[in-house]
């Protein structure tokens, strides 16, 4: 039975989106992450986050599938990319939690084709894409 991964706002070491991207990897090994998802698997905030952190998809996917934790894989990004300083918390957690507002790259208009798509069109309570998650997956009506 398919199940929605974790809220985008959840935290490992105080940055978000993280372990959303850890339940999707999981999620869909156990052939349970709803299939609207498969194609952003990589892509998107997993492909942003990841270079953000500057390691691989590939090599993080291969970690949590071998059994690691969010926090080891987190450690691990650090170690193995690049170490966070107090400042890119704030840009990355800043960056993520608006996208889909006032973006200049074509982020808002993605945004808003899957708000409308998704049935939310009349919503002006959501405006990002983690408001979108929210909704979509029920955790917010």
């Amino acid at each position: 039975m398919p199940r929605f991964p974790r809220s985008a706002y959840d935290q490992t070491q105080g940055l978000v989106y993280f372990p959303r991207m850890c339940d999707k990897i999981r999620l869909h090994a156990a052939g349970e992450l709803p299939e609207v998802y498969h194609d952003y698997l990589g892509k998107g905030f997993d492909g942003r986050i990841c270079a953000f952190l500057r390691v691989d998809y590939a090599d993080v996917k291969a970690r949590i599938l071998g059994g690691a934790s969010d926090e080891e894989t987190f450690a691990w990004c650090l170690g193995e990319g690049r170490g966070l300083h107090a400042i890119d918390y704030v840009v990355w957690n800043g960056f993520a939690r608006k996208r889909g507002w006032r973006d200049d790259d074509g982020g808002t208009e993605m945004f808003e084709k899957f708000k409308t798509d998704g049935g939310f069109a009349d919503r002006a309570e959501l405006m990002t894409m983690f408001d979108f998650y929210e909704y979509d997956e029920g955790r917010k009506a």
